[in-house]
């Protein structure tokens, strides 16, 4: 890096031949809010108690599917402490967070499509009287034909769940994509060996420690303020607009301390209109906390998806073709079903290089509770398919796992089949980090039988091409407001949802301009306050906001310094900030507190701050939905994982999973480990013990913590987290994601090292003990087969 910037300033503790050192980026800082959550002092959407504030309450559907013929909210509204009742008459105006797909209601207008569908809000002065409320609203329905298969689904268009009298031939079907790339036909010819197979990715959700909540006020000078648990402040402030048919500027919108989303709180939810609308009609304040069972009803979480692949490679492991054919269950609305469904093909094509791939995705709507993004959104269920397939590829090649992924390497610096710009790639450590601390060489196929360890390999998006909605606008904006204290400002309307992303600005803040963390301080998620961010999904806060944070804080260190630089009567380029200090390069005699720079600067310049923004390059293929997945850079993870397999109960443990992931640069290792650590325990989680399903009925089969499992500190196995820096050109010095990538390989892995502990191919999750059980008795069955023909001859 050279010694100046474009302004002619020495950056942050760079050296005078010019290599640069860090003064607090890479170093293990605690969060921003850190010790506020750790002593309890956090605010959280629960926690605000405003004066004369109603609680609301949400009367749901029974049934899966079901047109509602008439409700009678009358009981209701007389019942003493009730201040109002609304119904899907009240917001009819529909919503999408994706807008080609705006497909829901606040409440239901004239049909339930699941059970738990929301049909009426009801204000009251406690919760006690709320509920009451909903037991005295009358509705009457007219049942319809129920789908909870996607198959079926597909097949019907009787009394389809989205009537499209347009189009009445599509029915069910919610989105399908299918593109070709290369000669897939002759990449088979060329082909050696041949694998093909059927694989299931059933349904998860997210189970964030804190349920949804939003509290609502509406002023007497008509300001509507929304404090929500949301990771996406901007797109609920549009959606607020459209539904309630308010000017955007009379609406504030507030992220409170977030208890984790995951990628379930990235839609607008029935809950923010509820709280709107009923504090618009009772003048006074309104919250709604939904419980439990009602944050399982209104899921968003992971795809169940039906998966068939079909891989050919040479005898040397070089694939030669892919085809996929997906068929994806979306549950009862479009939620961001149309990424999801371009998701399921363009971003399996890294870290290996395709020369022909082919994929087909259908996603199809069912009376389920509808399924969105949940952490690695739309990869997660294909890689898990194509990385036990790769395994499978290695086994007919007798060829070791690691190394038939090794000769598919794409490199650095390329483009994929699919016209995705790869930049940095540090797959290849990865591969050999895994390697190396799982002692791969020395153990796999050499332990005991029931032990066995198993890897794959993964890529993610770090940040999207383009807004949700088309606009030329910055994707994440800055603004720095400097105090003549010697405090700085730093307002982003990024959402840290626990990630981090706000340390992330102070750190950034802190190594441009020289100071120390106690002197920044971060505004982050008001609308009122904070310039547009677009939320924390698809991984993009640190790429993008990064950068923007950066683009700020160098146009003001540019101002400060040149103004300390005039006082002196020097050069800029011997301005030098750092440790809260500023001082001449060249006589260490001048020597000032960051405070006194400020002064000087506001003195000479006017009051003092910068702004900053983010927007990506032109990115994708030139083809419809080339865009989509294209990403201006692209994280790299390998993991190996060590199992245990108990052939008497079909129980598999999980004892080890090493994850080595390329972030780039590491900014704050100890939250990269800590990102890289909880993406791997929910992919072990989902493997081993999650399922987010509905009986025959539509009936949620486990709407609890106690029902839905998910693993406690004793089924955690060790998680090793090992940092891979490959540098990117276009991150903030370096940076990628590390929130999302590093769960992809672990489900896979947990599979190919049940191969190696007993023998067996898990294709079809969650891994159940009884799934365990039954492929060991058709393996001995079909040993037993080969035997006895054996004999015969």
């Amino acid at each position: 890096m050279a010694s100046r910037d474009q302004h002619g300033i020495h950056p942050p503790f760079a050296d005078a031949d010019g290599k640069r050192r860090f003064g607090v980026i890479g170093k293990p800082l605690r969060k921003v809010d850190g010790i506020a959550k750790a002593t309890g002092q956090a605010v959280y959407a629960d926690d605000i108690q405003l004066p004369g504030m109603l609680h609301a309450k949400t009367l749901r559907s029974p049934h899966a599917h079901a047109r509602i013929v008439r409700i009678d909210t009358s009981r209701a509204e007389a019942l003493p402490g009730v201040h109002a009742v609304i119904t899907g008459r009240s917001m009819p105006i529909p919503y999408g967070v994706i807008p080609w797909t705006p497909d829901e209601n606040a409440l239901a207008v004239d049909r339930v499509r699941f059970i738990g569908d929301e049909v009426a809000a009801v204000a009251a002065v406690d919760e006690d009287t709320a509920n009451a409320a909903l037991e005295l609203i009358d509705v009457e329905y007219e049942l319809l034909a129920v789908y909870l298969d996607p198959v079926e689904a597909l097949e019907n268009c009787t009394d389809a769940i989205h009537p499209n009298p347009k189009r009445p031939e599509r029915g069910n079907l919610s989105k399908r994509v299918e593109l070709d790339f290369g000669d897939v036909a002759d990449g088979f010819e060329r082909a050696d060996v041949i694998v093909e197979d059927d694989y299931t990715f059933h349904g998860t959700t997210h189970t964030a420690i804190e349920p949804h909540c939003a509290v609502a006020t509406y002023s007497p000078d008509k300001l509507l303020t929304l404090w929500s648990a949301t990771q996406i402040t901007h797109y609920v402030h549009r959606a607020l607009a459209r539904v309630l048919e308010l000017p955007a500027h009379s609406i504030r919108v507030i992220q409170p301390c977030l208890g984790g989303a995951f990628g379930g709180k990235s839609d607008p939810f029935s809950l923010e209109f509820c709280v709107a609308k009923l504090a618009m009609i009772t003048g006074r304040p309104v919250k709604m906390l939904w419980t439990r069972e009602e944050v399982f009803y209104a899921h968003r979480g992971r795809h169940p998806m039906r998966l068939h692949y079909k891989t050919g490679a040479t005898k040397d492991g070089k694939v030669t073709a892919v085809d996929a054919k997906i068929l994806i269950d979306g549950g009862a609305y479009s939620s961001f079903g149309l990424v999801t469904t371009y998701y399921s093909g363009q971003l399996l094509t890294g870290p290996y290089d395709f020369p022909a791939y082919h994929y087909d995705s259908t996603r199809v709507f069912t009376n389920k509770p509808p399924c969105g993004p949940k952490r690695g959104h739309g990869s997660v269920q294909p890689r898990f398919a194509f990385e036990v397939q790769l395994d499978e590829v290695a086994e007919a090649l007798a060829m070791d796992p690691i190394e038939l992924r090794r000769a598919n390497w794409q490199g650095e610096h390329t483009k994929t089949v699919n016209g995705q710009r790869i930049t940095s790639n540090g797959f290849m450590q990865c591969l050999a980090e895994v390697e190396r601390a799982s002692r791969w060489k020395e153990r796999r196929g050499k332990l005991p039988f029931g032990r066995g360890l198993g890897v794959a390999g993964s890529m993610y998006i770090s940040g999207t091409n383009y807004p949700i909605y088309p606009n030329d606008m910055p994707q994440a904006g800055i603004q720095l407001k400097v105090d003549r204290s010697g405090l700085v400002m730093a307002f982003t309307g990024g959402n840290d949802i626990g990630q981090g992303s706000n340390t992330v600005v102070r750190t950034i803040v802190c190594e441009e301009l020289g100071l120390e963390p106690d002197m920044v301080r971060v505004v982050a998620a008001d609308t009122d306050l904070c310039p547009v961010d677009l939320g924390a999904y698809s991984s993009r806060v640190t790429f993008m906001v990064g950068n923007a944070t950066i683009d700020a804080a160098r146009k003001l260190r540019h101002q400060i310094a040149g103004a300390v630089a005039a006082e002196w009567e020097i050069d800029p380029g011997r301005i030098f900030m750092g440790s809260g200090q500023v001082f001449d390069l060249e006589d260490r005699a001048k020597c000032i507190s960051s405070m006194e720079a400020f002064q000087i600067a506001e003195a000479r310049c006017d009051t003092l701050g910068s702004t900053g923004a983010y927007n990506t390059p032109t990115l994708g293929g030139d083809y419809r939905g080339g865009t989509i997945g294209a990403s201006p850079a692209y994280s790299f993870t390998a993991h190996a994982v060590e199992v245990q397999v108990d052939v008497e109960t079909g129980r598999i443990t999980v004892d080890n999973c090493w994850i080595a992931h390329d972030c780039g640069r590491a900014l704050n290792p100890m939250l990269v480990a800590g990102q890289m650590e909880g993406s791997a325990y929910m992919g072990l989680a989902e493997a081993v013990l999650e399922h987010h399903d509905v009986n025959r009925f539509g009936l949620h089969a486990g709407p609890s913590l106690l029902d839905y499992r998910i693993p406690t500190s004793v089924d955690t196995p060790e998680l090793h987290a090992l940092i891979v820096e490959s540098l990117d050109p276009e991150g903030p010095y370096g940076a990628k994601e590390a929130g999302e990538g590093p769960l992809h390989p672990s489900i896979p892995a947990i599979s190919n090292a049940v191969f190696d502990a007993v023998g067996i191919r898990l294709r079809h999750l969650p891994f159940t003990p009884g799934k365990v059980l039954a492929a060991l008795r058709e393996r001995r069955a079909a040993e037993t087969a080969v035997g006895s023909a054996k004999e015969s001859v």
